[in-house]
């Protein structure tokens, strides 16, 4: 299996802890801005190897009777159909999807709140439709002159317009389906509410990355502009921090511009900021749970490659433009990495040219190379998972685990009655197929076995793939770059039915 370089249980243990001090630091009552992912934080897991991606998750659930959530959700993106890139879903979508998750495992959901409210109709259709599964809804609108006039901002003409979010725990964690939904407003607005009703309460940040007390220029953080290049942020050095302390920490630019702006909110509000930095509102733990940094290092690495080779996907795609890949490019120079430090993209490339068709090539987590090719059975990346399953169980290359008497049917299928141009096997197509053959074959049920030992592999593709592949190597766990190509028309393929 992959090298662990982070401490998971010591994470959980720290982190659970710090929140616990920080809600006794503002006596009994916080407002926690949850940034990132809950459920699945599949970054932090790449560049953070041991990471779990419910790690947050768990940490809550052992501040359960304590915990309360609230999901923001801004009636701008309802209105739009805002989409989570991840998911193909909409934030509206997602809002009840994070509910029902919550719920499930025994977190209590106290409400939504609607920010940057004006009357929409597509978000009061959707809050009698979340009224109707029982959750109550709150409803925030714009402020004139945010965030700049504070008078105006902290005034009942500002936050006193916002409806009160009735809350019943002492910690209050705020999150959302997406950037942009207003939980740091929702915070503000609900300490504003609190001061007058003289109740005691503080707000604190989480946010995973960048991790605050690593270098500017360290791997993990550099990742994370990449993940975040299309929002434009940028990590710096925490100047506030700084002065106050003497003392370099890393935050990112909206936290330091936005920063003056909360200290005179919090000064308006409560009389006094009780932070002298942005790095002073967050509590992340991260990294002091970090065990091994030359495997976190490489992790991040391999991460910044793969943000590069998604941005020039996109850019063939028509989804992304020349100065993000510029920008990727310079944090590439930063890490002091090229693609030739990604082992697997060589390999696929070689193989491509020797075959003179689509092919792939994957890394184990040993560092052995295996490759698949374009056949007139299987596309090369079915060819590359059948390749991997049989060397991991140690199965010879000759024998067959799919018999062509299985594949070939499921080819007329495909061709004569659902009117695919490609006859090749997708890789799910082949991955039933293998799994039909289990049943019976001690051999093929021996490579299904293996499937696990992918998570966490390598993957390069010399075209982009197809739709169905992407998503099979993302279940599987697979790290996938592909070349900004599409297979070309030949063979009755089209870029349409490629099946690489």
């Amino acid at each position: 299996m992959c090298k662990i370089g982070f401490d998971n249980e010591k994470y959980l243990r720290m982190q659970s802890e710090h929140i616990r001090d920080r809600i006794a630091q503002f006596g009994g009552k916080l407002y926690l801005e949850f940034g990132g992912k809950l459920f699945d934080d599949f970054h932090a897991s790449r560049v953070l190897p041991g990471f779990q991606p419910d790690s947050k998750l768990r940490m809550l659930l052992q501040l359960k009777d304590r915990v309360e959530i609230v999901i923001a959700i801004n009636a701008a993106d309802i209105e739009k159909n805002k989409l989570r890139g991840d998911l193909g879903i909409t934030y509206d979508l997602d809002v009840i999807r994070l509910i029902d998750c919550f719920r499930t495992i025994g977190l209590y959901v106290g409400s939504v709140v609607m920010t940057q409210f004006q009357g929409q109709a597509v978000a009061e259709a959707f809050q009698k439709r979340l009224e109707s599964l029982g959750v109550r809804v709150y409803r925030h609108y714009p402020i004139d002159g945010y965030p700049s006039d504070i008078a105006k901002i902290v005034s009942d003409e500002g936050y006193g317009k916002n409806e009160y979010i009735e809350t019943s725990r002492e910690l209050v964690v705020v999150t959302a389906p997406g950037p942009g939904s207003g939980k740091m407003a929702t915070c503000l607005s609900q300490l504003y509410h609190d001061y007058k009703r003289n109740i005691q309460a503080g707000y604190a940040k989480f946010e995973t990355f960048p991790i605050w007390n690593l270098p500017l220029k360290h791997p993990v953080n550099l990742a994370y502009e990449a993940a975040t290049v299309d929002l434009n942020d940028v990590n710096m050095i925490d100047p506030f921090h700084l002065e106050a302390y003497g003392e370099t920490t890393v935050n990112y630019n909206r936290d330091v511009e936005i920063f003056p702006v909360v200290t005179a909110m919090f000064e308006k509000i409560t009389g006094k900021c009780p932070y002298k930095s942005p790095t002073d509102m967050g509590v992340n733990m991260a990294g002091n749970c970090i065990i091994d940094d030359e495997v976190v290092r490489q992790a991040s690495c391999q991460e910044i490659l793969r943000r590069y080779y998604t941005a020039l996907c996109d850019q063939r795609k028509g989804l992304a433009d020349e100065e993000m890949i510029f920008k990727l490019e310079l944090l590439m120079k930063k890490a002091g990495i090229t693609v030739h430090d990604r082992a697997v993209i060589a390999p696929a490339l070689q193989k491509a040219a020797l075959t003179g068709s689509p092919a792939a090539a994957l890394q184990l987590h040993d560092g052995t190379i295996i490759t698949g090719k374009t056949s007139d059975l299987l596309g090369a990346s079915s060819a590359l998972l059948l390749n991997t399953l049989k060397t991991l169980a140690g199965i010879k290359d000759e024998i067959h685990l799919i018999s062509p008497v299985i594949i070939e049917p499921i080819q007329h299928l495909k061709v004569d009655h659902l009117g695919n141009r490609n006859p090749r096997l997708h890789t799910d197509e082949a991955l039933i197929a293998l799994s039909i053959c289990a049943a019976t074959d001690p051999t093929a049920e021996l490579a299904m076995e293996q499937l696990y030992k992918l998570r966490g592999c390598e993957v390069h593709s010399s075209v982009i793939l197809s739709a169905v592949d992407e998503k099979v190597f993302r279940r599987l766990g697979v790290n996938l770059t592909c070349e900004p190509a599409y297979q070309t028309m030949n063979d009755n393929d089209s870029k349409d039915f490629a099946s690489v």
